[in-house]
C-alpha cells in the first residue's frame, strides 16, 4: 500500500498539484492541514482524489470547503499496522512529539503522522513510524517544499520524504 503525506500548503496550490499528478498510484493521500483551499482546487480538477483522501484540519483552516475535514485520525492499514494522525498544533509537537506518541500507544497505533511546525521529521522510535512531511508551501527548516512517502507491506513499513519537484 502507497500512502502519501502532504502538509502546510498555505496557498501554494502548484505543489500540490505536482505531487497529486506525480502520485496519481498512490492507494491513500492524507493532508495534514493547513492547505484547505489548495485541496479544495485540487478535488474540484481531479474529482478521483476525493475518495482516496483523508483531511486534517489545521489551525489555519476554516474547516468549510471539504466536507469529510476532521481534527484528528485513526485509521487501520493492512498487515497490522495502524495509523494515528493530527495536525499537530493541539499536540504542542512545535516542542516535541512524546504527547503525540503516547496518544498513538494507547490507541494502538504504530504509525504517527503530524504537520504544523513545517519541519521535516522522520524516525522509528520506541516502536513507532514518526513522520511530519514538511511543508508544501513554506518549509521553515532551511530545506526544500516537501512530502511523504509511506510503503506498507507484509514486509513492513518504509517512511521516506521526498523533495516537491521543480517542474510537474
Amino acid at each position: 500500500m502507497k500512502i502519501i503525506v502532504m502538509s502546510d500548503s498555505h496557498g501554494v496550490f502548484s505543489s500540490v498539484r505536482k505531487v497529486v499528478t506525480r502520485q496519481q498510484d498512490a492507494d491513500l493521500f492524507v493532508f495534514l492541514g493547513d492547505g484547505e483551499r489548495d485541496i479544495n482546487q485540487m478535488i474540484v480538477a481531479e474529482p478521483w482524489l476525493e475518495d482516496k483522501l483523508l483531511y486534517l484540519k489545521g489551525n489555519c483552516d476554516g474547516g468549510l470547503l471539504i466536507p469529510k475535514t476532521a481534527i484528528q485520525l485513526e485509521y487501520t492499514l493492512p498487515y497490522g499496522h495502524k495509523i494515528f494522525a493530527a495536525h499537530g498544533d493541539r499536540y504542542q509537537v512545535k516542542f516535541g512529539t512524546a504527547r503525540m506518541v503516547w496518544e498513538a500507544k494507547q490507541r494502538g497505533a504504530d504509525i504517527v503522522l503530524y504537520g504544523h511546525t513545517h519541519c521535516r521529521d522522520e524516525r522509528y522510535e520506541d516502536g513507532v513510524y514518526i513522520l511530519n512531511p514538511g511543508s508544501l508551501g513554506w518549509p521553515r527548516d532551511g530545506k526544500k517544499q516537501s512530502y511523504g512517502v509511506i510503503s506498507v507491506s507484509e514486509k513492513g513499513v518504509l517512511t521516506n520524504i521526498v523533495d516537491v519537484p521543480l517542474y510537474g
